[in-house]
């Protein structure tokens, strides 16, 4: 199949996050099967953009802010060119997709063009009251309502998306994130020195990055060579950040190290002891997969959409988030050798089971052959072919 992926941003700061990366994993996996991928975006960085990643196709445009907000009013003229051309060319598109000008043009597009097209949100689009949202609806939600599904994570987004969306809108298709599972080997010994605690997220309220400082604070008064990093782009949290390093004392055990690209964000997760993720009412935390595959102790908190599978599987430490319950999951992991080894195998087993990119493509593929039989295209009718994708919610 000819499959084009669209996604708002990539960049090698990594300031899209999860939909970026999902959008580059399950392309990648797509053309390792055979399937003719192209992936579309915008482009934001201190480089060029690559002209493939993974073997992938890239085409993209420099991002240039043509309305107010961090993402929403990101474009570039010639972007909508570049889209109608490919996604009419495609047998199927899917759209990484959320309140902002890209995804209003590449859904606009996909309509005119008459291409099947699958919309996955991530989470991002919920109800909301605003009236520059309400506005921005009127365009946008009539488009989603013409997609062939929408590939939901949680039980939160499915309800979130059916509220935006109507009864009669399209299936709502339940996928999970995935990534690549790595090469087995056996768990990673600790630096017992200076063992490495890391924060690797927007620096954001939802993220919390102040809890994940009063948090290094506890830790550090039982084990003092612990050593602790923050990474990823601010967001407004970095100066009381900053500002609590210096009141807790903390500015030699506690670091900010700014935005990372992907790949070096899958270096620092090789690297630490413990990944913690202090965040609240995150849907599905790619970061947590990632660093369960590269065989790294997750922390999270309870909130997370993936805590009550990880707390079954005994795949990650899951706290109710305040700072003396990360610190003492924190210590726990450090502390127990055996604890430790027995995260690592069952962090490794999860993502094996339930969160490989190949189960997920497997179940994309499905979805993919019945979202592309559009007005009778492949011979079958459009209430034939919602029905196919009913039974697969």
């Amino acid at each position: 199949m000819r499959i084009v992926h669209v996604v708002t941003l990539l960049g090698d700061d990594g300031a899209f996050g999860g939909p970026a990366s999902v959008a580059t994993a399950q392309s990648e996996e797509c053309a390792a099967r055979g399937h003719e991928v192209t992936l579309v975006s915008l482009w934001r960085g201190g480089n060029r953009a690559p002209a493939r990643i993974g073997g992938v196709p890239l085409r993209t445009r420099p991002a240039r802010s043509l309305l107010p907000g961090r993402f929403t009013g990101l474009m570039h003229p010639l972007l909508a060119r570049d889209l109608w051309r490919t996604l009419g060319r495609a047998d199927v598109a899917h759209l990484h997709t959320g309140r902002d000008l890209v995804s209003l043009t590449a859904l606009a597009v996909a309509v005119l063009r008459r291409t099947g097209f699958l919309v996955q949100t991530h989470g991002m689009v919920e109800p909301r009251r605003r009236i520059v949202v309400r506005a921005f609806d009127r365009l946008f939600v009539p488009l989603l309502r013409r997609a062939r599904g929408l590939l939901v994570l949680t039980e939160r987004e499915r309800l979130a998306l059916a509220r935006v969306v109507g009864p009669d809108g399209p299936p709502l298709l339940s996928l999970p994130n995935g990534v690549r599972p790595r090469p087995r080997s056996g768990p990673r010994e600790p630096d017992g020195r200076h063992p490495e605690i890391l924060f690797l997220a927007r620096l954001h309220p939802r993220k919390r990055p102040e809890a994940f400082v009063e948090m290094a604070a506890l830790v550090h008064r039982r084990m003092p060579q612990a050593r602790f990093r923050l990474y990823g782009a601010d967001e407004g949290m970095l100066p009381a950040v900053r500002r609590l390093v210096a009141e807790r004392g903390l500015r030699d055990v506690v670091t900010y190290g700014g935005a990372l690209s992907h790949e070096d964000a899958l270096r620092a997760l090789s690297r630490a002891a413990v990944y913690v993720l202090p965040s609240v009412d995150e849907p599905f935390p790619m970061t947590v997969v990632e660093a369960l595959a590269l065989g790294t102790p997750v922390v999270c908190t309870d909130s997370c959409g993936m805590a009550p599978e990880l707390a079954r599987r005994r795949a990650a430490v899951v706290t109710d988030g305040s700072p003396r319950a990360l610190a003492d999951a924190v210590h726990e992991v450090l502390a127990d050798e055996d604890g430790r080894r027995s995260l690592v195998a069952e962090g490794r087993r999860a993502v094996e089971e339930a969160y490989s990119i190949h189960a997920v493509v497997d179940r994309l593929e499905s979805f993919y052959r019945h979202a592309r039989c559009v007005d009778g295209r492949c011979g079958t009718s459009q209430s034939e072919e919602s029905g196919c994708l009913s039974k697969q919610r």
